[in-house]
């Protein structure tokens, strides 16, 4: 059984439900004890399960727990983190200027994402060991694609931050200490993280126990940013091996104006198997409703259980 799975997509394409339903077969027809975590900053998981959640996670149905990360809270953990880290390597007189200089930093770009990651490398490596899978509900495309890229590039960012320490250590070490080894506890935390980044993303690249799915529509610009996704997380070593085709029309569809939508969706549909030939494609149909209750979305599951049993297995 694959133990990580990251549901991305379109904005506005029915990822958050796709997300929530496929977590709902893991624990319900699976048996799988099952984490639901939105990364989401417009969170909905809480509203699909009408229950609100937080940064911890609560049962929303027998055997499936679901979080909603708070970018800013943990942004405020993260920056409470390193001050820790910094204290008691630089004096007392410098630890105002140093904590002020972190405060600033806190606020520029890239922070929160930044925060965000640590708590996902967290509950993968941390947090997971007391479940069976964990199902992260991404946010849309773009954001998706810095999340699960960051690994590999943060490690590119460690290593030359561990190589200008490694240099100003050996400097110190012969200037001051008359050539003995000197203790950096800075050199220690970045090799830590060095360390955790690099286990989350061999995780990441193990189709053995990390899955990618993208849920798309039947329509133009969805398709071609699933497109522009797939090849771009494929650089970065990252596979996409499996499609969700949402609010696929039935054949029962009728009169004039849904049959010509029909018959768009059916060009759209030609298109979505010669252009991602290599994917597992699963087709959703269009409810009569949306999805706005457990038994509406366990009727979801049942269409995905159909379409994914090689996926849930291999």
């Amino acid at each position: 059984m694959k133990k990580i799975w990251f549901v991305g997509g379109k904005g506005g394409v029915g990822k958050s439900t796709s997300a929530a339903a496929l977590a709902l077969l893991l624990s319900e027809r699976q048996q799988q004890k099952t984490l639901l975590v939105s990364t989401d900053p417009a969170h909905n998981v809480g509203d699909i399960f009408h229950k609100p959640l937080k940064n911890k996670p609560l049962e929303v149905s027998p055997n499936l727990d679901a979080v909603e990360i708070d970018p800013a809270a943990e942004c405020r953990n993260y920056i409470k983190t390193v001050k820790e880290n910094i204290r008691g390597v630089v004096s007392a007189q410098m630890q105002a200027e140093v904590n002020r200089q972190i405060d600033a930093a806190s606020s520029s770009p890239g922070a929160e994402e930044a925060a965000l990651f640590d708590r996902i490398v967290s509950i993968i490596l941390d947090e997971g060991g007391q479940y069976d899978a964990i199902v992260f509900d991404t946010a849309p495309t773009g954001h998706t694609i810095r999340l699960l890229t960051l690994p590999e590039i943060m490690g590119v960012w460690i290593d030359g931050m561990l190589q200008r320490r490694k240099k100003t250590t050996d400097h110190y070490t012969q200037l001051l200490n008359d050539g003995e080894p000197i203790d950096d506890p800075i050199y220690l935390v970045l090799q830590r993280r060095k360390q955790r980044f690099a286990a989350v993303r061999q995780i990441l690249l193990d189709n053995q126990s990390t899955c990618f799915i993208f849920v798309l529509n039947a329509e133009r610009l969805p398709i071609l940013e699933t497109s522009k996704a797939i090849k771009l997380l494929k650089q970065h070593g990252l596979e996409v091996n499996t499609l969700f085709i949402n609010k696929v029309l039935g054949e029962a569809a009728a009169g004039e104006f849904w049959q010509k939508r029909r018959k768009t969706e059916e060009d759209y549909l030609d298109w979505i198997n010669r252009e991602f030939s290599a994917q597992q494609k699963c087709q959703i149909p269009l409810f009569e409703t949306d999805i706005n209750s457990i038994t509406l979305l366990s009727s979801f599951a049942s269409c995905l259980q159909e379409n994914l049993k090689g996926v849930l297995t291999k």
